[in-house]
């Protein structure tokens, strides 16, 4: 007997066997409004690209089918095969059940208008200072780009490997403690062939680096203080612990970064670092210190930067 999906015994259909939903949907307009159906119901937390419970169906759906995001809409009322609606609820069913950010069970997130490799071994990237890199960091680099660049607490690679995408001519380090998350970046690099210019180095925030000098160095290093660790939604303790805690405050990376960029920093370089919500402990510690937060058109907050000279005139405060 077929078991239909206007059984109002259950709000969920998650309970149906796959051979039940796959003989009642069949679109990719079908399964967009069943997956964002499923996850309204599941109470799911989003952020790791999506908002939205319709906008982490489009990106499973799509992903899924391996589409682009901008696909013709006249695609949404193809047919899918067997196999293909498989897949779909498989990957729902495990977002759900699991609480897996969409893309590690894909295995790629953009970045930047990139895509990257992901899986657990690193943060998965959603930083704002990808509109930084679209812009080839004009604001800082008017005249010409820096000709070598630091992505400092790397993980998948995403900001060094998108800065050299977006800025040929530059030289890019990635940097990370994590030897995993620097298998992960090395397999990025090579995604996007950028060996010639892009090398992956084993660093404890500087340590690895000596003698190197930067005209711009870019972090997004760990800055989640203990109280909002404790309390982070499911499916970002899925994420590496190392690429998220950073102490009481977040900011344990973050004043060793401050302590020694400037050695590793040209005179004319800048140093711009991502805090997120810590911002509020970045000003408590150092009130003298005049950090330029930076707006994103996208959203997104507590990113600073600093040139070296305003490194040199504060050093006293980071000793």
């Amino acid at each position: 007997m077929t078991t239909h999906l206007s059984d109002e015994s259950s709000p969920s259909t998650l309970s149906l066997p796959d051979t039940a939903l796959i003989s009642d949907l069949y679109t990719l307009r079908d399964y967009l409004r069943w997956v964002s159906s499923e996850f309204y119901l599941a109470g799911l937390h989003y952020g790791h690209g999506t908002q939205s419970p319709w906008d982490e169906a489009v990106a499973l759906c799509l992903g899924a089918l391996h589409l682009p995001w901008n696909v013709d809409p006249a695609v949404l009322d193809a047919r899918l095969l067997p196999m293909e609606r498989s897949r779909i609820i498989q990957l729902a069913r495990e977002r759900i059940t699991t609480r897996r950010p969409l893309p590690y069970l894909l295995g790629e997130a953009f970045f930047a208008g990139y895509p990257f490799s992901v899986d657990e071994r690193v943060l998965i990237p959603r930083s704002p200072i990808a509109e930084l890199i679209e812009d080839g960091f004009a604001a800082w680099f008017p005249e010409e780009p820096p000709a070598r660049v630091l992505d400092l607490c790397t993980g998948s690679g995403c900001i060094g490997i998108a800065t050299a995408l977006v800025l040929p001519t530059c030289d890019v380090a990635l940097a990370d403690i994590s030897q995993d998350a620097l298998a992960v970046a090395r397999q990025n690099i090579t995604r996007h062939d950028v060996g010639d210019r892009v090398r992956a180095w084993e660093s404890d925030v500087f340590s690895g680096l000596q003698g190197q000098t930067f005209d711009l160095i870019v972090s997004n290093p760990p800055y989640v203080d203990a109280r909002d660790l404790a309390t982070m939604p499911a499916e970002f303790r899925h994420e590496p612990d190392l690429a998220l805690g950073a102490g009481s405050d977040g900011l344990d990376i973050v004043r060793r970064i401050l302590r020694d960029a400037r050695r590793h920093l040209s005179d004319d370089g800048w140093l711009i670092v991502e805090v997120g919500n810590s911002d509020r402990h970045v000003e408590a510690a150092f009130p003298d210190v005049p950090f330029m937060w930076l707006d994103f058109e996208r959203g997104g907050q507590g990113v600073f930067a600093l040139s070296a000279a305003e490194l040199d005139a504060h050093a006293a405060s980071f000793a």
